[in-house]
């Protein structure tokens, strides 16, 4: 029986203490399994909100700790054929967790992996370009000449929204609380990178307005709910689309409908990985085409900071504590 380290939650928690880094016992893979040992795994905000129980995916307790990462095939069950032995390949892990030495996952969770990109920039791909492509492309319907504003500009799912709508030929708009790290979203593809907060208030609505000569955002992209949101439905285009990507800011707003009514906007909500089961072959296709345009040279992860496994823990710390730029990557050797 081969054993393997794994970060796992034991119970929840508001403070991770349920989390704890184990030694476990792991199967070779089934027939249609894939055992992989992991080079890298990408820390993602729905890791710490799994372990406090807020995430709209709540696995049966212990669960690993761990949404996606990369890594090198270890051995392929009899009915895999499409993936061998040796290939390099990145891979989702939600429940079943990536922040581990070696992991078994059904073949339809494993892709392989852009051949331009590292395994810690890999690792740190997958959810957030197709968190990004699902938003813009399938929900937004991004138009190339239209303006889009990325809230939550300087993390993971936001530099992703960055790099995607400067692709898609959109006017992009980042926004963010730290204005030394938008200056990173401007190297990203950035037209313009504005403050959300300023002297303890959000205030972002006149500048969006002056951007797009008094006509508002086409698109806004919105992981951070709360008051940005609030302060998003009064800048937004006639016809505009806002995209409800999650809440890091902690507080789930409540929409005035007669704003909707008023200004014909769009309230869409966003659910990448739900959409691919609800579409499975959109969903195929989603996957092909960010990984298309990762290897044209449009998409480059950035990576602010590694941890070892051994401090797997910690980096869900770190990311609590909104220190982060682009992506948390723990790297295993």
């Amino acid at each position: 029986m081969i054993r393997t380290r794994t970060l796992i939650c034991k119970s929840l928690s508001d403070d991770i203490s349920g989390v704890e880094l184990v030694e476990k016992p792991i199967n070779e893979p089934n027939s249609n399994e894939i055992l992989i040992k992991v080079k890298a795994a990408s820390v993602n905000f729905p890791d710490l909100l799994m372990t406090q129980g807020k995430y709209q995916h709540k696995p049966e307790l212990p669960f690993g700790l761990g949404m996606e990462g990369a890594g090198i095939v270890q051995s392929v069950g009899s009915n895999v054929s499409k993936i061998k032995e040796g290939d390099e390949v990145t891979f989702g892990a939600l429940g079943k967790g990536a922040f581990t030495e070696l992991i078994c996952v059904n073949e339809n969770s494993v892709q392989i992996k852009p051949n331009n990109l590292n395994f810690e920039q890999a690792a740190a791909f997958q959810t957030a370009y197709l968190t990004a492509y699902v938003s813009l492309v399938r929900r937004g319907k991004l138009k190339k000449g239209e303006s889009l504003l990325v809230h939550g500009a300087t993390g993971g799912v936001g530099m992703a929204a960055v790099q995607l709508g400067k692709y898609l030929g959109a006017k992009v708009i980042a926004t963010g609380t730290s204005e030394d790290k938008l200056k990173e979203t401007i190297n990203w593809g950035a037209d313009h990178a504005l403050l959300t907060h300023k002297e303890n208030k959000v205030d972002f609505r006149n500048e969006v307005k002056e951007l797009t000569e008094g006509l508002g955002a086409d698109v806004i992209y919105d992981p951070v709910g709360g008051d940005v949101f609030d302060h998003s439905i009064r800048c937004i285009n006639w016809g505009g689309r806002i995209l409800v990507v999650g809440f890091a800011s902690g507080r789930i707003p409540t929409l005035p409908v007669n704003m909707a009514l008023i200004k014909g906007f769009s309230v869409l909500g966003v659910r990448a990985g739900e959409f691919a089961r609800k579409n499975p072959k959109k969903g195929k296709e989603n996957n092909q085409e960010i990984k298309r345009i990762c290897e044209e040279g449009f998409f480059n992860p950035y990576i602010c900071k590694t941890f070892p496994l051994s401090e797997a823990k910690d980096s869900i710390q770190y990311l609590s504590e909104r220190k982060l730029t682009g992506k948390i990557v723990i790297k295993i050797d």
